[in-house]
């Protein structure tokens, strides 16, 4: 049935019909007819999502409402918000998860009689996933007071002054400031550990999925029979996961994701596993990553209970494991004070200041030392080794000024000696939000006993760090990370590898600073054959430049300006010349992306994307990909080495049909900079290109290969031009390196 009060923005209607906002707002100017708004704001109205259908129906402009879309706006549009409407969505796909027959019973007839039976059949279904449940009011629960220790902070200059927003990998933690806290903590994490010496009362932690009542669930009786449809053509997991995606994607400054891969290293670091906590799980990606197991049990805690709850909903449609999912700040009020775990997982908020250090000066968590105000990351890595059983693990994000600053020596000092850090590894800059600063792991294990000659392992993967906006190489950095520690973690020690990792002797690094940083204690790489690599590298300059001169154009032959006739990109998609894509879709499968920064550097795919229910759009070979947005003129044609790579952001692909279009014919005329001067829109910071508003000369096929010929051969040039600035740059940095560490002799 069609919800009648269910709303729609602009853009949720251009989504609808496949537009542009832009068409959108030309339709309610040209038709008198168009539907009127019923909400909203005048800038921002919204409309009626029954109106809009039938308006776009009668304009031919909509056969059908794409299924998808029609749950996304029902969502969208609920009148408690769609935090509210996506909890207990998620609560109907968990009962058509494990109980679909249940559900066919209770979904036939009205909504009067599904509301009525819903909350009985749930109940049947969430206590044995997560332990009793109670009703409450869901406006209640998701709009109730938010404990201070919220959003995470990362210092972006490494020390302690600014905070940026940081979140778990695909976890979203909500930025929501908490007093005398860091503007942007990432956190929604709070287990907090209520202890009877604490000189104030703390709060309690709560059950993070609470039972909706009838009148809860009224006014989404439309949405959860729409997700029901969509869960019998998706599946059930698949159906949460795209609107939760949806969700995170349409809130980018609420909520900040940070890589799966990183997520997928930590889980690995902490081995096979039973028992797992994530005290600050955000949207559960640390959960999610840690390989399944049969007994398994998952344990999470978040500080705002709108997260807590999605996180514990999405993990039991995950995996069939025991969840135990709670809400509040977990070190004021931890909701897991008996828990001995085999391994923590745990991305804090960072550099918070309001995390309780008055209130728990006398906590027992505080086994290696009583950490400073400032020092709230040294909390939660004791709140990790609490939680543990001996010999058990735990990975923590960790930014890097917690390894060096002053004020967490001592702490740093006792961990070491007892054996209870094992490894701090830098990570490469890039790897996870903020981008700009090289995040630490830090693992540790609560040690059974005191090792006699303690060694800690300490690795630096910056070497994998992507040109410009492109994340780390992934493979290598996993690769690098775990057999380092494989190695360390089975022999107690490393044979050193120079510019990567070695292990050092405690003792080496209990002086006066109990500096941890990884780059400070590493070697330079191998400097032995330093000379041979610059001759080497200086042969193959040599011979890329003088392949640019033979590439070099020849001298360009006057002729009259071209008078064409024209047609649009537009034009040719409509008529099926060529066929017109977006990226941005991370799809099932993880395979190569390409980013933006990859076509306007001509480099390999270096990009990564959120896994996501929709399916990516893989390049082939002969397509053309054109970036959106920076104002510049550029458009790759793609070649075997690059074809089944995923198109990343703010790229258009164009696959054009061969027998009327010439690939290369239409990547140089996409180039022309008047072209994309007046195919371009600007704003105050940033230019974008409309792709179907670019022109091309309607000439004839053998005309257009004459054409592409010649661009073809400009793209070689181009691409010469490149390898010899990336050489050369490679020589005079190691010509540079070489003679200030010896390595190179002067003359």
């Amino acid at each position: 049935m069609q919800d009648n009060a269910t709303e729609v923005t602009a853009a949720g209607i251009a989504r609808l019909a496949g537009v542009g906002r832009a068409a959108v707002s030309n339709w309610r100017r040209r038709h008198a007819d168009f539907p009127k708004p019923v909400g909203g704001t005048e800038t921002s109205p919204s409309f009626a999502l029954a109106e809009v259908e039938n308006w776009l129906r009668k304009q031919g402009k909509l056969a059908e409402v794409p299924l998808r879309e029609r749950v996304w706006q029902q969502l969208v549009g609920h009148p408690e918000g769609p935090v509210a409407a996506l909890t207990h969505a998620g609560c109907v796909l968990l009962l058509i998860h494990d109980r679909p027959t249940v559900w066919l019973d209770v979904s036939a007839g009205s909504d009067e009689r599904l509301v009525a039976m819903l909350p009985g059949a749930l109940e049947e279904v969430l206590t044995p996933r997560f332990g009793p449940v109670s009703a409450v009011n869901s406006r209640r629960a998701v709009n109730s007071p938010r404990p201070v220790n919220v959003p995470r902070a990362v210092n972006a200059a490494g020390a302690d002054a600014a905070r940026v927003n940081t979140h778990h990998a695909d976890s979203a933690r909500v930025n929501t400031p908490g007093a005398d806290a860091p503007v942007n903590t990432p956190g929604t994490h709070a287990p907090v550990n209520t202890h009877p010496a604490a000189p104030h009362p703390h709060p309690t932690a709560q059950p993070a999925v609470h039972l909706p009542t009838g009148p809860d669930l009224l006014p989404s009786a439309p949405l959860l029979r729409g997700a029901a449809e969509l869960a019998a053509e998706l599946g059930a997991r698949q159906t949460f996961e795209f609107l939760l995606g949806r969700h995170l994607d349409a809130n980018p400054r609420q909520y900040t994701l940070t890589p799966a891969d990183l997520a997928d290293l930590m889980a690995d670091l902490a081995g096979p596993v039973r028992t797992v906590l994530d005290p600050a799980c955000g949207t559960g990606a640390l959960l999610r990553a840690v390989t399944a197991r049969a007994d398994q049990e998952l344990y999470a805690q978040d500080s705002a209970p709108e997260l807590a709850a999605l996180t514990a909903l999405r993990l039991a449609l995950h995996t069939c494991a025991v969840v135990r999912a709670a809400t509040g700040d977990t070190l004021r009020a931890d909701a897991h004070p008996h828990l001995h775990a085999d391994a923590v997982l745990c991305h804090p908020p960072f550099n918070e200041r309001n995390w309780g250090h008055d209130e728990l000066a006398y906590d027992p968590r505080w086994e290696y030392g009583f950490p400073a105000r400032t020092e709230s990351e040294l909390a939660w890595v004791q709140h990790a080794l609490a939680r543990l059983k001996d010999g058990g693990t735990a990975v923590l994000l960790m930014p890097p000024a917690a390894a060096s600053r002053r004020s967490g020596r001592r702490i740093r000092a006792d961990l070491l000696r007892r054996g209870a850090l094992r490894a701090v590894v830098a990570l490469p800059v890039g790897a996870a939000p903020p981008y700009n600063i090289p995040l630490h792991l830090w693992v540790l294990r609560r040690p059974e006993k005191a090792p006699t000659q303690p060694e800690v392992l300490l690795a630096d993967t910056g070497q994998f760090a992507a040109d410009g906006r492109g994340g780390p190489d992934w493979r290598d950095v996993r690769e690098a990370v775990l057999d380092a520690w494989r190695a360390f973690d089975r022999a107690g020690t490393l044979e050193e590898r120079p510019g990567l990792a070695r292990s050092l002797p405690v003792i080496d690094l209990l002086d006066d600073d109990v500096d941890l940083a990884p780059a400070r204690h590493l070697p330079p790489p191998t400097a032995a054959d330093g000379a041979e690599q610059l001759t080497a590298v200086r042969e193959r300059l040599g011979e890329t430049l003088r392949l640019t001169a033979d590439l070099t154009p020849a001298p360009a032959d006057a002729a009259h300006p071209a008078r064409w006739p024209l047609t649009t990109i537009g034009e040719l998609a409509r008529g099926g010349a060529l066929v017109l894509r977006t990226g941005g879709n991370g799809g099932h499968a993880r395979v190569p992306v390409l980013t933006d920064h990859d076509v306007l550097a001509g480099t390999a795919p270096s990009g990564s994307l959120p896994e996501s229910e929709e399916a990516a759009v893989l390049v082939e070979p002969g397509d053309v990909v054109v970036p959106v947005l920076g104002g510049g003129s550029m458009a790759r044609v793609i070649d075997d080495a690059t074809g089944g790579a995923a198109l990343g952001r703010n790229l258009v692909l164009l696959r054009p049909e061969r027998t009327a279009l010439d690939p290369w014919f239409l990547a140089g005329f996409l180039r022309g900079t008047a072209n994309n001067r007046q195919a371009s829109s600007y704003a105050s910071t940033a230019t974008r290109l409309d792709v179907r508003r670019l022109q091309l000369p309607r000439l004839p096929l053998d005309e257009q290969r004459r054409y592409g010929e010649r661009f073809r051969a400009l793209d070689e040039f181009e691409r010469a031009l490149r390898r010899a600035g990336r050489l050369g740059e490679q020589l005079l940095r190691g010509m540079y390196d070489g003679l200030t560490d010896g390595t190179v002799a002067p003359d």
